[in-house]
């Protein structure tokens, strides 16, 4: 369904890969000491990446020996290993299609606008450097597994982001599969027998359409872990105005609530909040939809709104903790956390969209956790 080839370009000489590799562009918040810690490293994927001068950033890496030339196709096998889990998946080339042709199915709506600064820095270098994460159906397992056995791994280290990424300790092991090995035939077989479904990293493939590339990087998995995309909160109203009006249930903690239920904390307490009306369609039945749809216009908010830091900042479902900071800060009048998407309520909003597309997942609703490191290849990519 999706003609996939071997990626050619830059990769990471393997002594320096943990200290190239980076988290991707759009987790690395302006002005945290997430941002400080990597500009400082002077080896960071970073430079190009957020840097101001991409290309000339790309040329000293390249002189230094930090990235070295690779002209053979080939697929990059990728395993993350964490404290309670594990996924695989492979580096790819994919043939960039429009939406329209049902190859490449989106869950989310995407803008022209946010994308304008991914392809200056492609047009700047000549490559796609942040993986667009997608998911397939086609059993590609096996030969993933087949690769890992074969040889051994090109990378093999633990990210190490001084404790401010989501991507910290995890074990990164990248094995390298020539697209016309035994092994890199049956990989590209199984994965052009499904279409694939963007999970994250939407911008990134809507960049490869605007650019004209005929192939995008990606990241191809049949597994993936959804996190809860919880949201800190400034209403044009405060929650205390509006607190008596609403169903609240004490409780001890701030936590992931079951599904069609929402955990709010404030200053002055934590409760639980259970919606009021689940309807039966795919969009309007998911939490974040009737999060919106029940609470945002008793807070004063609008739509519009829920793009402005001043209104609202978003957090994985691991940063509870953090969120309680911003509010007991001041930063937010409250902290609400919602129960995960599930892969199939994903799933079926993205298929529902093949017949309507005016049928996404709303803004700001799933968090794949982990992320995919940005890095470990960048993909010298062509134009039609």
């Amino acid at each position: 369904m999706v003609a996939t080839i071997g990626l050619t370009g830059l990769r990471p000489n393997p002594p320096r890969a943990s200290a190239i590799a980076s988290p991707p562009y759009d987790v690395i918040k302006p002005g945290t000491p997430l941002e400080k810690l990597l500009a400082e490293q002077s080896s960071s994927l970073f430079h190009i990446i957020l840097g101001d001068q991409p290309a000339a950033a790309r040329d000293r890496m390249v002189a230094d020996g930090s990235l070295i030339e690779d002209a053979e196709p080939a697929y990059y096998v990728y395993e993350q290993t964490w404290d309670d889990g594990k996924r695989t998946g492979v580096f790819a080339a994919a043939e960039v299609s429009p939406y329209d042709a049902k190859q490449i199915i989106r869950h989310e709506k995407t803008f022209d606008d946010k994308v304008k600064g991914r392809i200056a820095v492609r047009r700047a270098t000549g490559l796609h450097i942040g993986p667009v994460f997608v998911l397939t159906r086609a059993p590609i397992a096996a030969a993933l597994e087949r690769a890992k056995r074969e040889a051994t791994p090109l990378y093999d280290f633990t990210s190490e982001f001084g404790g401010f990424s989501e991507l910290e300790g995890i074990v990164n092991k990248v094995w390298r599969v020539p697209t016309e090995s035994e092994t890199g035939q049956v990989i590209q077989a199984a994965l052009a027998s499904e279409p694939l479904y963007i999970a994250d990293g939407h911008h990134r493939y809507h960049a490869s359409l605007l650019n004209e590339q005929t192939h995008f990087l990606c990241y191809v998995t049949e597994e993936a872990v959804i996190q809860a995309y919880n949201r800190v909160i400034n209403g044009v109203k405060p929650f205390s105005e509006i607190a008596g009006d609403l169903p609240l249930r004490p409780v001890t903690e701030f936590h992931t609530p079951a599904k069609h239920a929402f955990c709010i904390y404030t200053k002055d307490g934590c409760w639980e909040l259970d919606a009021q009306h689940v309807p039966d369609d795919v969009v309007g039945r998911l939490d974040c939809a009737i999060l919106e749809r029940e609470l945002y216009p008793q807070l004063g908010l609008t739509h519009d709104m829920i793009v402005d830091p001043n209104h609202f900042d978003y957090y994985s479902e691991s940063a509870l903790d953090d969120m309680k900071a911003a509010v007991d800060r001041g930063d937010y009048d409250m902290a609400v956390a919602l129960h995960p998407v599930s892969l199939d309520e994903l799933m079926a909003v993205a298929d529902a969209g093949l017949e309507d597309s005016e049928i996404v997942m709303p803004e700001k609703s799933t968090f794949f956790q982990p992320k995919i490191l940005s890095g470990l290849f960048l993909y010298r990519y062509a134009n039609s």
